[in-house]
């Protein structure tokens, strides 16, 4: 067995090295075909962890959106939508009535990078957007209707056409983090003197949070594109990350962690590098958004156009997913769920030139959890 386990390493990575670094990847990223496959691979996840609860019937909150990337809720129970191509900032109400807040001019969308992530504190919005000449993290005041003047907090995030991350959220330490991917560039991944590759764990000025394992910006390090970032109850941090041509991943953020790539694409086995708790293949997944509700970490597959269920138990330990709404709403982005944790509001992303649009879309819609 432990033969077999070397053998396939290895088959790994001179697969890996085979790949081009600069181009992109036909199972990567975000890449319109999708598979009747559903199964995670079974060395990870634990079969005694089973779901307790099940989604209900999703029903439309807004339509006719253009690749609502991000969503983030307002105490008036309405919520922050981004568009990444239009680089407009949204307001959906609880009823689904949909008003511009703004445009960021400075933004400037291309491939997969645009107006990305969003965030809500303390009557500030924060943004995550690709700018001229990097990505970056804007904060902005905001008074329920419309955008102050911008400040710039954190700069200088490599850009790329591929893999710019760009989630946003606030987590249960009051620190703001940010996922960013390696741009295509792999090397930077590895290099903790990069931005790229990594998440990042801040204040709300922009400097690195008490604590960081490194005394910067970096919380961990070693990933391609993080997409998803999610909390459980007792305050661990999962994210969602595409692989290249093989295994999409979920893993459990530890400070300091290196998650591997480009040397690792799954569960590598190598005690230099963090296994993910879960894994599926490329074509089932294509993980993005992410949010927690109801024992169980919830994730949105853009090739694998389905919502994942990820049942969790003491200690973080991850049940066998289960695969929600296969193929009937297309490419699926942004997850978030509800305060109060009874629902989930879900992206559908089938504007983004990778999907096949249908009527209505691009769409948020309301998923009960129960």
């Amino acid at each position: 067995m432990e033969h077999m386990r070397k053998l396939w390493t290895l088959v790994l990575l001179v697969a890996l090295t085979a790949c081009s670094p600069g181009s992109p990847e036909t199972g990567s990223s975000e890449a319109a075909t999708t598979s009747g496959g559903t199964t995670a691979d079974e060395a990870t996840p634990a079969d005694s962890v089973t779901a307790t609860v099940r989604p209900g019937t999703p029903k439309d909150v807004a339509t006719g959106l253009a690749v609502p990337w991000a969503i983030a809720f307002l105490p008036d129970g309405g919520a922050l939508v981004t568009e990444r191509d239009a680089a407009r900032l949204l307001k959906v109400s609880a009823s689904g009535q949909v008003s511009e807040v703004a445009r960021i001019a400075e933004a400037r969308p291309d491939g997969e990078g645009g107006l990305m992530g969003v965030a809500v504190k303390d009557g500030q919005v924060f943004l995550y957007y690709t700018a001229e000449r990097d990505n970056r993290v804007v904060r902005y005041a905001f008074d329920g209707r419309r955008l102050g003047a911008g400040k710039v907090i954190v700069e200088g995030i490599p850009k790329g056409g591929i893999h710019n991350g760009g989630r946003l959220a606030f987590g249960p330490d009051g620190y703001l983090y940010a996922a960013t991917g390696e741009v295509g560039d792999r090397p930077l991944a590895q290099d903790r003197g990069s931005l790229a590759g990594k998440i990042l764990r801040m204040t709300a000025d922009g400097a690195p949070a008490p604590g960081n394992p490194f005394g910067t910006l970096v919380y961990s390090y070693g990933h391609r594109n993080v997409q998803g970032l999610a909390w459980d109850p007792e305050g661990r941090l999962y994210a969602s990350e595409f692989g290249q041509n093989t295994w999409d991943e979920v893993n459990l953020i530890k400070p300091g962690g290196n998650y591997g790539w480009p040397e690792v694409e799954g569960r590598g086995d190598d005690p230099r590098y963090v296994n993910p708790i879960v894994t599926w293949p490329t074509s089932d997944a294509s993980p993005s958004g992410m949010a927690y509700a109801g024992g169980s970490l919830w994730v949105g597959a853009l090739r694998g156009q389905r919502l994942w269920q990820v049942p969790l138990a003491a200690g973080g330990t991850a049940g066998k997913p289960v695969a929600h709404f296969a193929g009937r709403y297309g490419r699926l982005r942004a997850v978030t769920a509800t305060p109060d944790g009874s629902a989930l509001w879900v992206g559908t992303s089938n504007e983004d030139g990778r999907g096949s649009p249908r009527e209505g879309d691009d769409r948020v819609i309301s998923v009960p959890i129960s």
